[in-house]
């Protein structure tokens, strides 16, 4: 499987180099970052979040886990809820679910990124698949997404 087209042109149109790493199935941030000898603080996952009705992606890197209740007080939301697999499925249809990149911005979602994801100067993603790991400067994404960056996370 290749990495997600729209993904692909989106990062091609845009002129950011871009590495694509292959690695055996794996199906969470920090057995993909182990697979790939890539440190926790440099792999980045998406967790959607639903905030009042309104879905929203926050972006950790895999050594943190999402505090929904700083979530909750960032975005002064009543209701703060992960998506549950179907709501992530018609979100990101061209995504295996659990594979989405934190480009959530191609998708009109806003995007949160917690406050240590900016210290890297690269960082790693899925690529929209469970096969594939996509290497870019973390500069490049914080420019093309423009993220809100707070603190969210908690070190795990």
């Amino acid at each position: 499987m290749a990495i997600a087209k729209k993904l692909k042109d989106y990062l091609k149109k845009n002129k950011i180099e871009f590495q694509v790493l292959q690695h055996p199935v794996a199906h969470s941030a920090p057995r993909i970052a182990a697979a790939q000898h890539v440190p926790g603080h440099q792999m980045v996952k998406p967790v959607i979040v639903e905030t009042d009705g309104t879905y929203v992606m926050c972006v950790l890197t895999a050594d943190h886990l999402l505090d929904l209740s700083k979530i909750k007080k960032l975005t002064g939301a009543k209701q703060v809820n992960l998506a549950t697999e179907e709501e992530i499925a018609q979100l990101f249809p061209d995504f295996e679910v659990g594979a989405e990149p934190p480009f959530g911005n191609l998708y009109g979602l806003a995007v949160y990124t917690d406050a240590h994801v900016p210290d890297n100067k690269e960082i790693y993603f899925n690529g929209g698949n469970h096969t594939e790991l996509v290497k870019i400067r973390c500069h490049d994404f914080m420019e093309l997404v423009k993220p809100v960056v707070a603190d969210f996370g908690r070190h795990v």
